[in-house]
């Protein structure tokens, strides 16, 4: 069954992925379309489900940072942490009037095949077939944020060129899948697919 051109003729995209390297914009791209959709009506929420995990100082910082910047650009957005249950917690909070972003796919990838507790790192097939089949049902539309990170040289070792890879197939799965493909360049926008 095709996906609609939009969710509910709000101009936002049924499902999108949105793709760039490091500080190309990709989230602030992400809380615009969430800002979008929130203005279009009154009964309209927006979730951001946050993937990292807070494993050093710095991070804890980031974390922080980008939680009290966010809530000064976006109050409306409210925030869950989920690093890895990402399919089980899309289910849980998708609603028909609610857009959920999730930022990000990279760091969630990460979280399963390169945990932060000394686990034994999970295979990543099943979650990523659970978030493809959750993606299928969600009521609302769903902006995904992921790295492209496939365009610097090959990595040294081993475990780095498996998750590249896995990362690369993910991202190509869910560009099939997403009605709209957006890649960051600069701060700047490309659609690379569903048009603007």
């Amino acid at each position: 069954m095709a996906e609609p051109e939009s969710s509910q003729g709000t101009g936002v995209a049924r499902h999108e992925l949105v793709l760039g390297g490091q500080r190309s914009g990709k989230s602030a791209c992400a809380e615009a379309l969430a800002q979008q959709w929130l203005a279009q009506a009154s009964a309209h929420r927006a979730l951001l489900i946050a993937t990292a995990q807070a494993g050093d100082p710095e991070m804890r910082e980031r974390i922080e940072r980008h939680k009290q910047d966010r809530a000064l650009r976006l109050p409306a957005l409210q925030t869950v942490e989920e690093p890895v249950a990402l399919a089980q917690c899309l289910q849980r909070h998708g609603d028909a009037q609610c857009l959920i972003l999730v930022d990000c796919l990279t760091l969630w990838l990460t979280n399963l095949m390169m945990p932060q507790d000394g686990a034994i790192p999970a295979d990543p097939a099943q979650p990523i077939a659970d978030l493809l089949e959750a993606l299928t049902r969600l009521p609302g539309p769903v902006v995904l944020v992921s790295n492209e990170i496939g365009l610097g040289v090959v990595p040294m070792g081993a475990a780095t060129r498996e998750f590249v890879d896995a990362l690369g197939r993910l991202n190509q799965t869910l560009a099939r899948q997403c009605t709209r493909v957006t890649l960051m360049v600069a701060g700047l926008p490309l659609a690379v697919k569903g048009g603007a």
